[in-house]
């Protein structure tokens, strides 16, 4: 989600959709360079608090994973992740204690777009940063985490350091991120590599402290099965899932692809999460909805290519 630093960052280490040629808007060439530059600026723009003097994580091999890692891929498509990180915000909701959490200890109604661009920061440090990085990042998660406790409207009570909690995020991340880069990069995928992507991401779900923790897809299924009998929809599920959909996309020009990313991560969730928050996604309009996100990949990684 992260790109990295330098003049011509790229979202991805590898071109998806090999098939298909490499898109290309039909612009003048004079016009190309300015074009890309706009793109690229905005992208870095959203992932990057500017205030903060926040910068793109640098890409480097010493980290978690390293170059060869499915993560580095995955995670350096820009379109896709966030479609994938929409959809897993929406499911992570479901969870009880994981809405509590954001209800009682964060201001998601007047910081959302902070909320995000923290989490897509850490998913980059974790990916791309050097070993010393990720580890920080991690530490700096479970300092929060520790402090964050309450009780929930039915009384029990909750911590955000609880493993089942966490590993119900980490699923719900890992399976939306993997999902979105299927759907709008590589379609083809192999198991395999479905499986490692698993198994890298395990990593750092259990250095977070969740358990249980799958290695694989199957297990990442099975998990959330077992899980969805937990699940509630109720009046603050929808009033939080009503401001992640309702984000303004920062500029006018920008508003149109926003509510397409909304759109896209609505339709990527599956049936019964549909059904629980009571969204649908007509099913004459998937086609379009498929098709306009693939466009806008494909126009994100010309612009970083």
């Amino acid at each position: 989600m992260e790109p990295r630093s330098g003049d011509e960052p790229r979202p991805a280490s590898r071109p998806p959709h090999p098939a298909q040629p490499a898109f290309p808007p039909l612009l003048p060439a004079d016009l190309v360079r300015p074009v890309k530059r706009a793109i690229v600026g905005r992208v870095v723009a959203l992932f990057n608090d500017r205030a903060k003097g926040e910068r793109p994580v640098v890409r480097r091999p010493d980290g978690l994973f390293g170059p060869q890692a499915v993560a580095w891929r995955v995670h350096g498509d820009v379109a896709s992740m966030m479609v994938g990180g929409i959809a897993g915000l929406l499911l992570q909701m479901l969870h009880p204690g994981v809405l509590a959490g954001v209800w009682d200890h964060s201001n998601f109604r007047a910081d959302m777009h902070g909320r995000l661009r923290r989490t897509a920061r850490f998913i980059a440090l974790t990916t791309y940063g050097g070993r010393a990085e990720a580890e920080a990042a991690i530490a700096r998660v479970r300092s929060i985490h520790s402090q964050v406790q309450g009780v929930l409207p039915d009384g029990r009570p909750y911590t955000a350091d609880d493993p089942a909690l966490l590993a119900w995020v980490h699923v719900t991340e890992a399976s939306s991120f993997l999902d979105a880069w299927i759907r709008y990069a590589e379609p083809r995928m192999s198991a395999a590599d479905q499986d490692r992507y698993f198994a890298e991401m395990a990593q750092v779900a259990a250095a977070l402290g969740a358990d249980p923790v799958p290695h694989t897809r199957s297990a990442a299924q099975r998990l959330m099965i077992t899980m969805r009998r937990q699940l509630v929809c109720d009046a603050r599920t929808r009033e939080v899932a009503r401001l992640v959909l309702g984000q303004p996309g920062g500029r006018r020009v920008a508003e149109p692809v926003q509510a397409l990313t909304m759109q896209a991560a609505i339709d990527l969730l599956p049936a019964w999460a549909q059904r629980m928050h009571g969204l649908h996604t007509p099913l004459l309009g998937r086609p379009l909805i498929r098709a306009g996100t693939l466009g806008v990949a494909q126009t994100v990684r010309w612009a970083f290519g």
